[in-house]
């Protein structure tokens, strides 16, 4: 290839006020692109009968909120959020049903030492709403009260399955049903 086939190009910069004036040229031209598909859109009828029409936007005339997402997850998913220590207040008032459903001691000494556990941090970690009053459980004590409920419930139990009325007995779902 010879050199003088390609000659050499040399466009001159545009001045600061050329492409400020370019660039408003184009966006213009923008906004007359979009302004007329909308108005295609609306002779067309395509925004007839969407959700919310004729209703007011949420939230336009207030104030930017940056965590506006944020506050619309919590309020949709119903999500409570508690400070540490009186979500731990609620858990302590909850822990004895918690081991009530747990099935064996061990179940119940871990839930035990989990919530421990958590109260613990929360005393040596950055104190964040009102003060912490939750107090560690004693293992062995909060176990004991565990037992004494679960034999209550076992000697409250009839053991006879015929002395249940039918509509309280469980039946297995695997079971055929018997004629009764």
């Amino acid at each position: 290839m010879a050199d003088d086939e390609f000659a050499e190009i040399h466009v001159e910069p545009l001045s600061d006020r050329e492409s400020k004036a370019a660039a408003a040229r184009r966006m213009r031209e923008v906004h007359s692109h979009i302004d007329e598909v909308i108005r295609q859109a609306t002779e067309r009828g395509d925004f007839d009968g969407l959700p919310g029409a004729g209703r007011p936007i949420e939230g336009l005339g207030a104030d930017h909120d940056p965590d506006w997402w944020l506050k619309r997850l919590v309020e949709r998913e119903r999500i409570a959020v508690l400070p540490p220590s009186i979500q731990l207040r609620k858990d302590d008032a909850e822990l004895d049903d918690l081991l009530d459903r747990q099935a064996g001691e061990k179940a119940a000494r871990d839930a035990i030492e989990e919530f421990n556990g958590r109260v613990i941090a929360a005393r040596y970690g950055l104190p964040i709403g009102p003060p912490l009053i939750t107090m560690p459980r004693d293992v062995e004590e909060t176990l004991a009260a565990w037992r004494e409920r679960r034999e209550a419930r076992a000697s409250a139990r009839p053991t006879d399955p015929a002395a249940v009325p039918p509509q309280t007995r469980r039946r297995r779902w695997f079971r055929r049903r018997q004629p009764e």
